[in-house]
This record gives C-alpha cells, structure tokens and sequence, in this order.
C-alpha cells in the first residue's frame, strides 16, 4: 500500500472577502474530488482573504498509479487562473516506512 499526499500553497486573484475566496477554493476541491476521487480539503489560510492551503491524499496498491494521479493533481491546480500556485509540497509513503 502507497499513501501520497501533496500540500498547496495558493495565492488568489483579486479577492477581498472571505466569501469570495470560498467561491474559488470550493469549486476547485470540488474538481480534483470529482475528477481524481482523492480525498482533499482546504487546510490552512480560512481567515486570510488571499492566500489558501489545499490538502490532498491518495492511497493506491501500485506506486506509479499514485505518482500519476498526485502530478495530474498538481497540473490541475496549476491551471486555474485564479489562482497562482505558490509552492507544492509532496509527500510518498510506502509499506518500509
């Protein structure tokens, strides 16, 4: 069993209420839910207007199937526009550790 997590650090476009900001990070954990079923939340950063931290983790039998969906992961989030993807943390655990 393999367990990958990674960590987003998000800065957000112009937005100047925290209702606002839910309005860009909902939809985007939404996505990556719905799209790569991993689990994610947003972890750090709810009282700061502009800035977010994305959580992510993925458990998988086979290593490259875990590496794959984690970059998948990361290019989506690196897409949006509203947002700039400030720096990614990665995690990979196996059964040694």
């Amino acid at each position: 069993m393999y367990v990958g997590t990674l960590s987003f650090d998000l800065l957000l476009g112009d937005v100047r209420s925290l209702k606002e900001k839910r309005s860009v990070v909902r939809p985007i954990v939404a996505e990556l839910q719905r799209k790569f079923a991993v689990s994610v939340a947003e972890t750090g950063g709810q009282d700061l207007h502009r800035r977010a931290e994305i959580g992510l983790a993925v458990v998988s039998g086979d290593w490259a199937h875990l590496t794959d969906v984690l970059d998948r992961c990361e290019r989506m989030v690196a897409g949006h526009p509203e947002v700039e993807l400030l720096s990614v943390r990665r995690r990979l655990h196996g059964d040694e550790d």
